[in-house]
């Protein structure tokens, strides 16, 4: 079925369907209010609230939806847009700041290959052909820089596999591979070790640069920047004396400045009101603490909009 031509009153809005992005692309959908019901085993959802149909598809194949104008939006690695070589056709809107991984070079930890320029001319398996090709034909043209010799460049035989690339050294199949890693767990297990990063990445949200339904667009980008921002930052007041201002504004600058008020009845103290990066919360407590601040709270913040 051509989903754009029986959807055309809808903005398409592409989503993983399973893998490491997906239920984190489901919590935000929730938290941005695109209600949804998915019947089982389908993969289109029409939101209930908003004129979207989303589409669940594999991440891999999202910057080619997108890219071509199937559909308006959509959610996947950063990984896969730059595998996917698109230069026209897609625009990054947000990076999304959750399924952070790094696209690295792995190599027996007991062998002798210790830096990625030993791989030259070995064989490679990868996921990742295009971003593996382009990493290994800068080594080749620097070998050959460096040597005087020719015929370096395309000597690295590069295979993809779709998945358990991490047994490829075991099996024989390669002597180094080029894959996703987050912890490491996987790869020690398998033991491998890292000798280079290709690429860090982490989910985008990304548009077509011909979107069918553009003013829905900002709107969704909107909602998306909010919770992305909310889960975040948390807000904290507090009250101080006002001589203290100019330092405890040093710890606690906010995104923009500090909200200052006068606290009625207190001469010389103010309430102060300001955003601060979840991570650093317990720190910043600490030195307000230090500082002279006192009736310190924390908010959790469940929405919000704010300049990019």
């Amino acid at each position: 079925m051509d989903l754009v031509n029986h959807l055309n009153d809808r903005l398409l809005f592409a989503v993983p369907k399973k893998g490491r992005l997906n239920e984190a692309c489901l919590d935000l959908l929730k938290g941005s209010d695109i209600q949804f019901h998915r019947h089982s085993r389908l993969d289109i959802a029409l939101c209930i609230n908003l004129p979207i149909a989303l589409i669940f598809l594999p991440a891999a194949d999202i910057p080619r939806f997108v890219g071509e104008g199937r559909v308006d939006l959509g959610i996947t690695g950063h990984d896969q847009v730059r595998e996917s070589q698109l230069s026209t056709g897609v625009e990054q809107l947000l990076d999304l700041g959750f399924g952070r991984c790094k696209l690295q070079v792995q190599v027996p930890e007991k062998g002798e290959i210790q830096d990625p320029s030993q791989l030259v001319g070995k064989n490679i398996v990868t996921s990742f052909t295009n971003l593996t090709k382009t990493f290994f034909e800068d080594l080749e043209k620097k070998k050959e820089a460096e040597t005087g010799q020719t015929g370096i460049v395309g000597s690295t035989k590069i295979k993809y596999v779709g998945g358990s690339v991490e047994a490829a050294c075991a099996l024989g199949v390669a002597d180094g591979i080029v894959d996703l890693v987050e912890s490491g767990e996987t790869m020690k297990a398998a033991g491998l070790h890292d000798i280079a990063t290709v690429l860090e990445t982490s989910a985008v949200l990304i548009k077509s640069t011909h979107p069918s339904h553009p003013t829905l667009i900002p709107i969704i980008t909107s909602r998306i920047r909010g919770v992305i921002n909310a889960k975040k930052y948390v807000l904290c007041t507090y009250n101080v004396e006002r001589t203290k201002l100019p330092h405890v504004t040093t710890i606690t600058p906010g995104k923009r400045a500090p909200t200052v008020t006068q606290l009625e009845g207190e001469v010389g103290w103010v309430a102060v009101s300001v955003m601060v990066e979840k991570k650093q919360i317990a720190s910043v407590m600490d030195q307000l603490e230090e500082a002279g601040a006192s009736d310190i709270l924390v908010v959790q913040l469940a929405n919000s909009r704010s300049a990019n």
